[in-house]
């Protein structure tokens, strides 16, 4: 109870989150206060913080709720069947043309398994996935940290992506420099493709200034929909595009040398791991490489 006034910043959004009573939240809220002999939450103005002793115990009741809710994982494996809460983080183009696939077979699989799903840059999931607060982790390209992972399941071919009429639509392949003086439509920092992007310039001699950059956004619909209106190039994953360039909205060419995006799957290194979380892991893996397998069949 404690947990849900704190994250919620009220009484009554508790109550109505928990399916109880303003009354008895604030009942058992001036309990755990009385047992601790200590404020734990200050009430002012319509608004409610936390005290530092409050701090101090939200921290931990995250903690003893985390570890009620391996408790029921770790037990249900001992019965064979795979449940309770996963969190996952991904990437922005993994959560929108790989993951629904991936979750839609575990789920069928493992139907009491709940998966919490936190969409970020790839920078930002490693990280999270490093630091424990995110269970597995399904990005374009990790790093070399020691507390993590990884696991290189396959790889999505990179292509320029652009109107049907625009003057890079009519090459078969496109170098770095082929691409100096066009309006380039960035991805955000921390990006994996962003990063795959500045080394294929870099490799190639093109130093940023060269760069004419037109845009610089976190979403690949807003990046697609910019590039079908004529206002510059992007770089995209083959299976983030394919539906557009079926359907006459955008123009895809290969880059040259071609260039791919790795698709990772990262855990924490852990000595001691979840059933679940290496079945996820595992099974990520696999439909990775059957659906990369798929796309290049179709190709």
């Amino acid at each position: 109870m404690f947990h849900a006034v704190a994250k919620h910043g009220s009484f009554t959004r508790a109550a109505e989150h928990l399916h109880m009573t303003q009354p008895a939240v604030t009942f058992q809220i001036k309990q755990l206060e009385e047992h601790f002999d200590t404020r734990l939450l200050d009430r002012g103005h319509g608004k409610i913080t936390l005290t530092t002793a409050g701090e101090l115990v939200l921290a931990y009741a995250e903690r003893i709720l985390g570890l009620s809710a391996e408790l029921d994982s770790r037990v249900s494996e001992l019965t064979d069947e795979l449940a309770g809460q996963i969190k996952i983080g991904t990437s922005t183009t993994i959560a929108a043309y790989w993951l629904p696939q991936i979750l839609e077979g575990f789920k069928r699989r493992y139907p009491r398994v709940l998966p919490r799903v936190l969409v970020g840059t790839s920078k930002l999931t490693e990280d999270r996935v490093a630091a424990r607060e995110l269970d597995i982790g399904l990005i374009e390209i990790a790093t070399e940290q020691h507390a993590i992972e990884r696991h290189s399941a396959a790889r999505d071919e990179l292509l320029v992506i652009c109107r049907p009429d625009h003057p890079l639509a009519r090459f078969e392949r496109l170098s770095a420099k082929d691409l100096v003086g066009y309006p380039f439509i960035d991805r955000d920092p921390g990006n994996g493709i962003r990063q795959i992007a500045d080394e294929f310039f870099e490799t190639a001699g093109i130093a940023g200034s060269e760069i004419t950059l037109c845009a610089e956004l976190g979403s690949l619909a807003a990046i697609k929909q910019l590039a079908a209106a004529g206002l510059g190039f992007a770089i995209a994953s083959r299976r983030a595009i394919r539906r557009d360039v079926e359907e006459g909205r955008l123009a895809a060419v290969p880059l040259e040398p071609r260039t791919y995006t790795p698709l990772e799957v990262i855990v924490p290194r852990d000595k001691f791991r979840s059933r679940l979380i290496t079945a996820f892991a595992d099974y990520a893996c696999e439909q990775f490489a059957l659906i990369a397998e798929q796309e290049e069949r179709e190709q």
